[in-house]
């Protein structure tokens, strides 16, 4: 059986909802996905992001998805469109941001709008750090590497003796478990 044939029969299992072919298929294509992406951006976190973004969203949509007959020429053109419209969504957001730091270095606030500013992060700082207790050790342990230490996926994973996946799809699993937690409503004491 050709590779291409193989990535079809994994394909016809994903939109079954064989988790596994899924996890298969994801083996099966990941390098190359990665190879890939990095010939389009030089970002290797963004590629990576995307590779595994790309996964979560056809388990997401398989029940929508239609049968393929050149799995990695559509798994391929998936992943270029995510890649540009995450270059695009950066690109906008490096905007804003820019715009915001332009727009307060014109204005000068007030006293009663430091104050309400300071109180407001206080309180996202307390359920932050509520948030971040609930998580697991490990979890704790690979959110601090990442973004208190600034180590990458390939960092984390030599360090632990992890694959670059399990970093991954770890704190990917920490990240949104903060932000259900950041996004639930403030409660009044």
């Amino acid at each position: 059986m050709s590779l291409e044939e193989e990535n079809r029969v994994l394909w016809n299992g994903l939109l079954d909802g064989d988790k596994q072919c899924l996890f298969d298929l994801y083996n099966a294509t990941y390098f190359h996905l990665l190879r890939f992406g990095m010939k389009m951006c030089n970002d290797n976190e963004l590629v990576f992001d995307c590779v595994n973004q790309l996964f979560l969203h056809l388990w997401d949509r398989r029940q929508k998805l239609q049968p393929v007959h050149q799995v990695q020429s559509y798994l391929f053109t998936t992943l270029r469109r995510i890649i540009l419209d995450q270059i695009a969504y950066q690109s906008k957001i490096d905007t804003a941001v820019g715009r915001m730091i332009t727009e307060d270095e014109q204005n000068v606030t007030s006293y009663e709008e430091i104050l309400i500013r300071d109180q407001g992060d206080q309180e996202m700082n307390r359920r932050l750090h509520t948030a971040l207790t609930k998580l697991s050790p490990k979890q704790k342990e690979f959110v601090k590497l990442k973004f208190f230490e600034g180590l990458t996926y390939d960092e984390i994973a030599e360090k632990h003796t992890q694959s670059v996946k399990t970093c991954y799809n770890v704190i990917y699993d920490a990240i949104k478990s903060l932000k259900k937690a950041l996004s639930s409503p403030i409660r009044e004491k």
